[in-house]
Parts: structure tokens; C-alpha cells; sequence
């Protein structure tokens, strides 16, 4: 089956290109998506004007995710823990701690977005870094300071 791809698909294509795909991926996964437009002979000659409404939308999300990374990285978040002596946690600062902390700030944010590899077990700052479109990452000071 023939698409418009309407947004990127990793190993298909880019936005705006026609592509083959199988029947069954085009119909149970790209077009319920909203991933991709059959390339009916109608959609072929609109073909410009849908790419300009998906450039338009896309440059719509990337100037709303820069404006959230602009009131991310004004924040800094301090997390009071227990710690030993040696300044190691009894627990850890996870990705749901950061969420949560966005959250109380009226920013929502999903938890895999937050590239955290493993949770904080120490005391110190840390830069934790939050992808919020596919070219746009925040940046939040995080601080672990013993209680």
C-alpha cells in the first residue's frame, strides 16, 4: 500500500515522502496513528498543502517544547534525604521525584522523558536532562542535600 508519511517513522521515512509499506502496517498501525495518509490520487495532489499543515504543526510543538524548556531550566529542584556519612542515600532521587516536582510546578511532563539512567544515591548536585521534542532537551539542576 502506498503512503504519505504525515511525521518521521524510524526505518519507513520522513514527513512528506510517499512510500510502499505492507497493508497490514499501513492499515493497523500508521493511519490509526495519524503516522501516514493513503496516497489516493485526491491526497497525491494536495500532497503541498498537507505538507505545509504538518510543517506548521511541527514548528507549532517545537516553539511550545522551547518554551517549556526555557521554564524548566529556570527551575532548580533540592530534595532533602537521609544520607549516611559517607554521603550515600538510604533510598535514591528517582525519575518520578522529578516528575512530580514539574508537576507541582504545573509542568507536565511524561517519566520516560526524563533521561535519568539510574536514580541519584548520592548527595551533590546533578544535571538531569528532560527531552521534550526530538531537538529540543531541558536542563534541571537537581540538588540531594542531607536532611
Amino acid at each position: 500500500m502506498r503512503v504519505i508519511l504525515l511525521d518521521d517513522v524510524s526505518k519507513v521515512g520522513r514527513r512528506g515522502e510517499v512510500r510502499d509499506v505492507s497493508d497490514g502496517y499501513a492499515r493497523n498501525y500508521l493511519i490509526p496513528k495519524k503516522l501516514a495518509l493513503s496516497a489516493t490520487t485526491g491526497n497525491l495532489k494536495n500532497l503541498e498543502q498537507i505538507k505545509r499543515q504538518q510543517d506548521a504543526k511541527a514548528d507549532r510543538i517545537k516553539g511550545e517544547a522551547e518554551a517549556l524548556r526555557n521554564r524548566i531550566d529556570a527551575l532548580a529542584y533540592e530534595e532533602r534525604r537521609q544520607a549516611s556519612e559517607e554521603g550515600k542515600l538510604f533510598g535514591s532521587v528517582t525519575a518520578q521525584d522529578i516528575v512530580e516536582f514539574l508537576e507541582r510546578h504545573a509542568i507536565k511532563v511524561e517519566r520516560r522523558r526524563v533521561a535519568l539512567d539510574e536514580p541519584i544515591k548520592s548527595l551533590g548536585e546533578t544535571v538531569v536532562s528532560i527531552r521534550l521534542h526530538h531537538d529540543v532537551a531541558a536542563q534541571l539542576k537537581v540538588s540531594v542535600v542531607r536532611e
